[in-house]
C-alpha cells in the first residue's frame, strides 16, 4: 500500500489520536439486484426486475476497531463530490488524524484533490476491493434490497438509509472488524 503524501508528525501532533478507516463508495441504482430465493426443489425461482437506470452514490468509510461509519449521498462519482466527502469528515473528526484505506479511483488521486491536513489516503493494491471491509459492508445493504422494485429514486433513497440506520457500530464492526486488520492496529499501537 502507498501513501498519496509525505506526512511528518510535527511536535504539537504527537498527542493527536490516530485512527484507520476503511472508505469506498457504492452506486445504488433502480435496476433490480438480484438475489437468492428460497423455492421448492426442482421449483425455477422467478423474480420481478427492472432496468432503470436512475441511481446514487454513498461515500462511506468505516471504522473497523468500534464500527463506527460516516457516510454521505451524492448524486454522481467524481473528484469534486469526494473533495467535499474529505471536507465534511474532516469537520467531523477534527481532533484526530485520519488513515482513510481507498482503492485506485482516478478520483482518489486527482491533481484538484485537496486533502485536509487530518487526513491521509491509504491507496490499497490495485484490483483488490476483497482487501477493503467497507465492500463487505455495502454488500449487506444491498442484500436486503434485492429482488425489490422501486418506481422512484426518492423511494429508493429512503430504503437504503432506513437500512443504514437499523446498523449499530457493533454490527458494523463485526462486518468490518476483521481479524488481520485488528491485529496489525493492536500491534501497531491504534486503540
Amino acid at each position: 500500500m502507498k501513501l498519496i503524501k509525505k506526512y511528518l508528525i510535527s511536535p504539537s501532533e504527537k498527542n493527536r489520536r490516530i485512527r484507520y478507516w476503511c472508505g469506498d463508495e457504492s452506486r445504488f441504482g433502480l435496476q433490480t439486484i438480484p438475489g437468492k430465493l428460497i423455492t421448492l426443489k426442482g421449483v425455477k425461482p422467478i423474480g420481478l426486475t427492472q432496468w432503470k437506470r436512475d441511481n446514487f452514490y454513498l461515500y462511506g468509510v468505516v471504522e473497523p476497531m468500534s464500527g463506527e461509519n460516516f457516510i454521505l449521498e451524492f448524486s454522481h462519482l467524481d473528484t469534486m463530490c469526494f473533495q467535499i466527502f474529505l471536507e465534511k469528515f474532516a469537520v467531523e473528526y477534527p481532533e484526530d488524524l485520519h488513515i482513510i484505506q481507498v482503492d485506485n479511483g482516478a478520483f482518489h488521486f486527482s491533481n484538484y484533490l485537496k486533502v485536509p491536513s487530518n487526513i491521509i489516503l491509504l491507496f490499497q493494491p490495485a484490483h483488490s476491493p476483497e482487501v477493503n471491509p467497507i465492500e463487505r459492508f455495502w454488500e449487506e445493504i444491498k442484500k436486503h434490497l434485492s429482488w425489490e422494485c422501486f418506481q422512484t429514486l426518492n423511494e429508493l433513497q429512503e430504503a437504503v438509509w432506513k437500512q443504514l440506520s437499523k446498523f449499530t457500530t457493533s454490527q458494523v464492526k463485526s462486518i468490518a472488524g476483521w481479524d488481520f486488520i485488528i491485529n496489525a492496529l493492536f500491534v501497531s499501537g491504534f486503540s
